[in-house]
């Protein structure tokens, strides 16, 4: 049996194993160098899962922590890869890296960067072989006492010992990824789906040959007059070939729109997720549905237009060489190329159409959705006389530009190809009036001009796909560029947890001088020199007019916005070494309350939601220690599931004390060593609001709160 132990990495090369996976399975690691893995990162799950995270992700690459239940074990040594795996009670700490399964085997990058092969059962019993041995004793009293037969105890072992260590957790494994902010291309490379598209492309030409020769078989039996049964026997052999081949171009297009539409959607929710306050603060609930629905647009119009697109060059190059070796070979292809022209310059003018039409669609999609939002304040505040000015001239040029997009939609998918069909039958008749023309030759150009025909009519399918999707893709383009964005990273030793600092209590947690900034389009500065140091534990009661920029200042603190001039440092480093994870990680804000959510989850989703999701269990008992001190005990009590219970629009319905409660326990539940609370106290009685203050001056370790005076 192979010794694992000899494959393992130590925690010191913890650092160069992650970036020799990474290379090693085409993941193209950024060339830097990562520091020795200190061992204080052995001390807790947590603190190691965290450095690991920050290590890769200096790197380049995501390292996506992995839970491994003895269930699951097994289809996690099969699948995983690459991928990391912390061996158990391994003195000192050891890890494997897989790199994926090939034909019953694991691949493992040894620590010469030499590949071993190791059997995935070897690999699961080392993994669980601490769990299972001190049950081992009992189940082989239990087996010998029922007298199951020897060939068959193996297996009923394994029964119960899966019954009896189902959810037990095995250990700590991590999948190593490319980031969604990455190449889009090297994602393509990665998912092999270009390969898979020229396969695709091979199959559909092997195809269409298949089918022509079938053809041919048949109709020179037919104009010779030779239709016996050896013609019609491989004229059906040809066709019964052709099958393999329509399941395989299937499959290929089943995985290809799949694999492409998860990357995609994947990078627009990545690309969503780091759009900067400014660039949305401007934007209605209406114009975020909006780019929802073309999302969607992007993905299903691309994808059936690409493919309608690439059947359409098959077919065309093939009809073309078949046009060439029939009647008037050098007319008719000059004739099919000027026509293709003209099927693009018909797109073309369908996409102008289009773009109109959608400008227009997504315009009265806004306005319609921000008056439902609304609405309420419209019946109460508006004269009722008011309530439909200018819906009916919105509705006359929505059809005024539907009805243009309409005929051109209709030149393109209706007059390209029937006008080639009579372009190629008229070249046809004038071939066959001025020159002796054989009857299969005929035969022939007839053949190309129908399969020139169908071909054009996926073309001009294909290109309406195509314009929509292009049309769509302007609307989510900001998504997908703003995932390329760069990042602030941070070495490893700075990103993994607030505690790698030294514990000062003399230190400056935060340092502010001379911070200037201003919105974007604004020419006055919101704040301009402004100033400030924070020492660990202080309290700072921060008061100001309203506009007067509050919020902005503590949005500069916690991460959220860059100040355009000026220096800000977190315990002495600014935050180009911290990273923003990093910074956000030590500095937490609860925003104001337009500017805080409850999710349509669970209660303990919205709490936990900063800290660690899934939780464990003692997260879900902290959070509702927490929510009890907070005074939400009677509304956890009140709640059917409690910290399970549905929440949000669709969900429990919250009041708004109970909202403003939620938002501070899932600031103190971060565990960061600054909080920001902006005015998190406004909307509680007396009582409440002693009650809650309490809580979080016992639990802040540095705190900052926003009120008015």
């Amino acid at each position: 049996m192979t010794d694992l132990a000899t494959l393992a990495w130590t925690t010191a090369e913890l650092g160069t194993a992650i970036e020799a996976l990474a290379r090693k399975c085409g993941l193209a690691p950024r060339p830097v160098q990562v520091a020795a893995a200190p061992a204080a990162i052995l001390q807790n799950s947590d603190a190691l899962s965290q450095w690991i995270q920050a290590a890769a992700e200096w790197l380049g690459v995501d390292a996506e922590p992995l839970a491994m239940p003895y269930h699951a074990v097994d289809q996690f040594v099969r699948g995983a890869g690459p991928a990391l795996i912390r061996l158990p009670d391994q003195e000192p700490a050891s890890f494997l890296l897989l790199i994926g399964k090939t034909r019953g085997t694991v691949s493992i990058l040894s620590r010469d960067l030499s590949i071993e092969k190791v059997r995935a059962e070897v690999i699961r019993d080392t993994l669980c072989c601490s769990l299972e041995a001190p049950l081992a004793p009992e189940m082989d009293r239990l087996l010998e006492v029922t007298g199951i037969s020897p060939r068959r105890q193996k297996m009923v072992r394994a029964a119960m010992m899966h019954e009896r260590l189902r959810d037990r957790q095995v250990g700590d494994g991590w999948l190593l990824r490319l980031p969604p902010g990455g190449s889009f291309w090297l994602q393509l490379r990665h998912a092999r789906l270009p390969q898979r598209l020229l396969l695709l492309a091979g199959m559909h030409t092997a195809e269409y040959v298949l089918w022509i020769l079938s053809w041919w078989l048949i109709g020179r039996a037919a104009l010779e007059g030779r239709f016996d049964h050896g013609w019609l026997l491989g004229w059906g052999l040809l066709l019964l070939t052709l099958v393999p081949f329509l399941l395989l171009t299937t499959w290929l297009q089943g995985v290809l729109a799949i694999g492409g539409g998860v990357l995609l959607k994947q990078r627009l929710l990545y690309g969503a997720l780091r759009l900067q306050p400014e660039e949305i603060r401007r934007q209605g609930v209406g114009q975020f549905l909006g780019r929802v629905i073309e999302s969607e647009a992007v993905e299903s119009m691309a994808l059936s237009g690409g493919f309608l697109g690439l059947v359409a060059a098959v077919e065309l190059v093939i009809s073309a060489i078949i046009l060439g070796v029939g009647a008037g070979s050098v007319l008719h292809v000059f004739l099919l190329l000027g026509w293709i022209v003209v099927t693009l310059v018909l797109s073309w003018r369908y996409f102008e159409r289009r773009r109109q039409w959608t400008n227009a669609r997504l315009q009265m999609t806004h306005d319609l959705v921000e008056r439902m939002v609304g609405h309420r304040t419209r019946l109460v505040q508006e004269p009722r006389e008011h309530w439909h000015d200018g819906e009916d001239q919105e509705l006359e040029r929505y059809q005024e530009i539907s009805t243009k997009m309409d005929r051109a939609a209709a030149r393109l998918t209706a007059f390209s190809p029937r006008g080639w069909l009579l372009l190629g039958i008229s070249g046809v008749t004038y071939t066959f009036v001025t020159t002796e023309t054989a009857p299969v030759t005929l035969a022939i150009t007839l053949g190309g001009i129908l399969l020139a025909y169908r071909a054009l009519r996926r073309l001009a399918a294909g290109l309406w796909n195509i314009s929509d999707a292009a049309i769509s893709w302007q609307q989510v383009a900001q998504l997908f560029q703003a995932a390329a964005r760069p990042q602030a990273l941070a070495p490893p030793i700075f990103g993994f947890s607030p505690e790698s600092l030294p514990s000062d209590g003399n230190r400056k947690t935060v340092e502010a001088h001379d911070l200037v900034f201003h919105y974007q389009g604004r020419g006055e500065a919101v704040l301009h020199g402004c100033t400030l140091s924070v020492q660990l534990g202080e309290r700072l009661l921060l008061e100001g007019a309203s506009g007067c920029g509050k919020s902005t200042f503590a949005s500069l603190l916690s991460g959220m916005r860059l100040p355009n001039s000026g220096l800000l440092l977190l315990n002495g480093l600014d935050r180009n070494t911290l990273g923003e994870d990093g910074w956000r990680h030590r500095i937490v804000s609860a925003p104001q309350f337009h500017e805080n959510h409850v999710l349509t989850e669970s209660f303990a989703f919205n709490l936990l939601m900063g800290r660690r999701w899934p939780p464990r269990q003692e997260d879900l008992q902290e959070a509702e220690v927490v929510c009890r001190e907070l005074g939400l005990g009677e509304l956890l009590d009140r709640m059917p599931a409690g910290l399970l219970q549905m929440v949000g629009e669709t969900g429990w319905q919250l009041s708004h004390g109970e909202r403003s409660r939620l938002y501070i326990a899932r600031a103190l539940l971060q565990g960061s060593e600054m909080m920001i609370f902006d005015e998190s106290f406004a909307a509680l009685d007396p009582e409440t609001l002693r009650q809650s203050l309490s809580c979080v001056l016992r639990r802040a370790p540095t705190l900052m709160v926003i009120a008015h005076p």
